[in-house]
């Protein structure tokens, strides 16, 4: 018998973090807000219930939080990796086999015997809120396909259930009724409207088109999407994840900066965050790519947005090297006398760094380099980020995203450790 593929999902899962660690959050209406407080993107079961939809800017729900007595939280996402980190570490206890899909997502493989699959997603739920206090839903297919449907229509089940089993279920052809077309992952808005416009509106639909007519009317990507809601597994379980690509660190700033300085020190502390990011996954990079600009959304004088990219021969891990190439870079694209809004880094050409070429001048210096990242990596891994950093970063200034409301460092600073007197 087949694998059977469930995904398990962490519900509400900023709101959810959020209420881990601060015991009055429990049963009240709380939101999470974007960058520099901006939009609500996470909401707790009783903010929806109040009619707080995903995505409003805050000035407009403002009134309706204040009059249900609603938390409001700026994004701590350093808490949020952190947290994701616990939950997708713990699934190892119950399946070697797990695809981390996203922050709050995650694929595991598992052996289906007789009464064990429900027995075991009881188990895993159970265990997850006791161990991280993060509440989940799971979902269970023969599919990826169908166990994310599963999984979001185990969302509307009872609170204290929590789980949709639906491998091999009599149920199926019920579900797949119920679940409309454009609900159905991996087809969009597009691919939908083509749908409904040969009469296919829900998901049994599509599972019963014809092969030849899906992958003519879908593409590939799309036929493959009707073939696993027939059960058959054309989506690969990506157990060990793939190399990145590139890894981009960007943020709105808080207010409007003009001066050179400020915009430097912006982009090298995104440089900063980025490189460790690069060096956590084992990869150097071979290219930077930096991108400024003015606030699109608001008038301003003059509007200005612009990136250049630095490519080098020899791959680098060092914060030094690659801070050369984004001074050089962020050089050629600065306007005097604009108000800039946004700033960001790409660090692009990765390759592994167990892998880097031998070069033929300044190689011992890089080795030295090499070696030194290494190592402050190592401390600010004991001892907190940024316990030891380049006097040229700064991590304050105009430029820092606006965070009012912003909760503790409950799980990542030693100094915001939760103490009991």
């Amino acid at each position: 018998m087949n694998n059977a593929i469930a995904l398990l999902d962490c519900n509400n899962f900023y709101a959810s973090c959020e209420r881990v660690f601060d015991a009055r959050l429990k049963d009240k209406p709380m939101v999470v807000l974007s960058n520099n407080d901006g939009c609500v993107i996470a909401r707790s079961e009783e903010a929806k219930a109040i009619g707080v939809t995903m995505g409003s800017p805050l000035f407009k729900v403002l009134d309706l939080l204040e009059t249900h007595d609603a938390e409001i939280f700026s994004s701590n996402y350093g808490l949020y990796g952190d947290m994701s980190s616990r939950v997708m570490n713990l699934l190892q206890n119950f399946t070697p086999a797990v695809e981390i899909y996203s922050i709050d997502e995650a694929f595991l493989n598992l052996q289906p015997r007789k009464n064990s699959l429900d027995n075991l997603a009881h188990t895993i739920r159970e265990k997850m809120y006791k161990w991280t206090g993060i509440p989940v839903t799971i979902g269970i297919a023969e599919t990826k396909v169908l166990a994310k449907i599963a999984n979001k229509r185990a969302k509307k089940l009872e609170p204290s259930s929590g789980i949709l089993n639906l491998y091999h279920s009599p149920d199926i052809e019920n579900v797949l009724k119920e679940t409309n077309v454009e609900d159905v992952w991996g087809i969009g808005y597009r691919l939908s409207l083509k749908l409904k416009a040969n009469n296919i509106l829900n998901a049994w639909q599509l599972k019963e088109m014809d092969n030849r007519f899906a992958r003519r009317l879908l593409t590939v990507v799309g036929a493959r999407i009707a073939l696993e809601l027939r059960g058959i597994k054309c989506l690969p379980f990506e157990q060990i994840s793939t190399k990145k690509h590139s890894i981009t660190c960007s943020r709105s700033f808080g207010q409007t900066v003009n001066e050179y300085r400020e915009i430097k020190e912006a982009v090298l502390y995104f440089l900063t965050r980025a490189c460790e990011k690069m060096r956590k996954s084992d990869l150097a990079a071979n290219a930077v790519t930096i991108f400024i600009g003015t606030d699109r959304f608001r008038p301003v004088p003059f509007e200005y947005a612009n990136s250049a990219t630095y490519s080098s021969a020899y791959a680098s891990d060092s914060n030094q090297e690659i801070q050369e190439w984004a001074i050089k870079t962020l050089d050629r694209i600065f306007r005097e006398n604009i108000e800039y809004r946004k700033a960001g880094i790409i660090l692009s050409g990765l390759v592994p760094s167990e892998n880097l070429t031998m070069r033929i001048f300044d190689d011992a210096k890089f080795e030295r380099q090499h070696k030194l990242m290494k190592a402050i990596d190592a401390v600010n891994q004991k001892f907190g980020k940024d316990t030891v950093q380049f006097g040229s970063v700064k991590n304050e200034g105009a430029w820092k995203m606006k965070q009012t409301r912003k909760s503790q460092n409950y799980t990542t600073d030693w100094n915001e450790l939760l103490s009991v007197s």
